[in-house]
């Protein structure tokens, strides 16, 4: 008797563990793409409102110092400007997508939002590498082309643009593995049509 109930409280056990595991799974595609949408915001607005200025002496003239200041910001680079677009642009698709869900729960949606998905991985990715040349050139310089570095001079600047960085490509790992969810549910449900015709 002992066993038995122990069978039982354990295939009920079995049972609600099941249970909150399809939860979970269910709810895991709308808990990243928030994480993105959190990821992808940080980015747009790390970059987008940053900005340092300083002064320094260019010359002296007789015993006057000539001061200029310098700003650096992130208009300046196009790369800079175009991370910038890319997140705010997958900033803009998740907040959608999050409010329009009910609208894209048929199977016929799942493969407009992959491709979607994709589309938006794809943007946030390049901006971010491509911003990232820009920092790197902007912290090491290119003795080359004899370009000095600036990030010793504006370091607030690379800092902030390094923290911008860092979340765009950890919102482009996120948007990745949205992708890779929306292909695995666009696969199940191509596999489901193709039961129902072989049926009937």
């Amino acid at each position: 008797m002992e066993i038995e109930n122990g069978t039982k409280s354990d295939l009920v056990l079995d049972s609600k563990f099941a249970q909150i595991k399809a939860k979970l799974v269910k709810q895991l595609p709308l808990t990243l793409r928030w994480l993105a949408l959190m990821l992808t915001t940080t980015a747009a607005i790390g970059m987008g409102l940053n900005k340092q200025r300083k002064t320094a002496v260019v010359a002296i003239v007789g015993t006057k110092p000539i001061s200029q200041t310098f700003t650096a910001e992130f208009q300046q680079t196009t790369a800079f400007v175009y991370f910038v677009v890319a997140n705010a642009l997958a900033s803009l698709y998740n907040i959608m997508f999050v409010l329009l869900r009910p609208c894209f729960k048929g199977k016929e949606n799942k493969l407009w939002i992959h491709i979607l998905d994709l589309m938006i991985m794809v943007i946030v990715a390049t901006g971010a590498a491509a911003a990232t040349s820009m920092a790197e050139l902007g912290k090491n310089g290119n003795v080359h082309a004899r370009w000095n570095p600036i990030c010793d001079k504006f370091d607030a600047f690379c800092l902030h643009g390094g923290m911008a960085l860092i979340a765009s490509f950890v919102g482009a790992l996120d948007l990745l593995l949205l992708s890779i969810l929306s292909l695995v549910a666009l696969h199940r449900s191509v596999q489901g049509q193709e039961l129902v015709s072989l049926s009937v």
